[in-house]
């Protein structure tokens, strides 16, 4: 792993608790609205951030996150902006971990290579590239190793036992698990499910794994903190945003307090689940004492 990424899920892991990752579209709905986004996350109990790149061809994204990249897209957002908005970023905050995350398609037309230097030079941790197989993913995953660069591969609910060792060979900083099978923004029908799928994972790797895709309060938060080291949610953050809003799509006096607030709901939920738990296990062990 990447400094930032091991040092935080170190952090999370001390405090018995899930870490809970972030998503936001880089640039939506302007760059300076999104670099206040950015860096009013972390203050209101986001432990890693993931910004995505935005595309316009956005194939495993829901009608929110298109919608949000459209937005960028229309703003001038271009893969070297969100670069210059981690950097900018980093000018505030030295110890949030940022992972990019988006389609492969602007990468390669940016350049592999210089695109894996200027990421690391930016600050960037490491990068989640949805439509990037394992099998073809040694064109980036050389030069990300290079740079110092976290790769992390996904997981899915149709990811069999072979096709997981696959998965989990070359990945670094952490699992992103996706659970449910389709776009972003459905809601997960079966936790219990998603608790066995991240068992089945974490018997075969020592990474952290992290579940997103249909996370949407707190209580979902919570429900996910049970099984996963780290619960991912993008689009609700991405609806708190687009929900303040102007007609012309431009951000309000709300914008970055709609997100801050939600962000604070879904870390409450992630902590105090772990919090809960520890309580019970001591009420257990007074029980055994006594």
């Amino acid at each position: 792993m990447t400094d930032r990424i091991a040092r935080r899920f170190a952090l999370s892991r001390a405090q018995s608790r899930a870490a809970l990752i972030a998503f936001l579209m880089g640039g939506d709905p302007d760059r300076k609205t999104s670099l206040e986004l950015m860096i009013a996350l972390p203050a209101a109990g986001a432990d890693l951030i993931e910004i995505g790149m935005p595309f316009t061809d956005p194939m495993a994204d829901g009608r929110s996150i298109q919608a949000a990249g459209l937005r960028a897209l229309q703003a001038g957002a271009t893969l070297a902006s969100v670069l210059s908005l981690v950097e900018q970023f980093r000018r505030h905050d030295d110890e949030t971990p940022v992972i990019l995350m988006g389609y492969y398609n602007p990468v390669y037309v940016y350049g592999v290579d210089r695109f894996a230097v200027d990421a690391k030079a930016a600050g960037v941790d490491g990068l989640i590239i949805v439509d990037l197989p394992p099998e073809e993913d040694e064109e980036l995953r050389g030069p990300a190793a290079r740079s110092g660069l976290a790769l992390v591969r996904l997981a899915t609910p149709t990811t069999d036992a072979k096709r997981l060792a696959t998965v989990l060979a070359h990945a670094s900083g952490f699992i992103y698990y996706v659970s449910i099978t389709g776009v972003t923004g459905a809601a997960i029908a079966d936790y219990s499910k998603v608790g066995a799928a991240v068992s089945r994972v974490k018997a075969q790797t020592d990474l952290p794994v992290a579940v997103g895709f249909g996370v949407k309060n707190g209580a979902d938060a919570a429900a996910v903190a049970e099984h996963a080291d780290a619960v991912v949610v993008g689009t609700a953050l991405i609806d708190a945003l687009k929900a303040t809003l102007d007609s012309d799509g431009r951000a309000g006096e709300r914008t970055v307090a709609a997100v801050a607030d939600l962000i604070r709901d879904l870390a409450r939920g992630v902590r105090g689940r772990r919090r809960d738990e520890r309580q019970a296990q001591h009420a257990r062990n007074k029980e055994d004492l006594a």
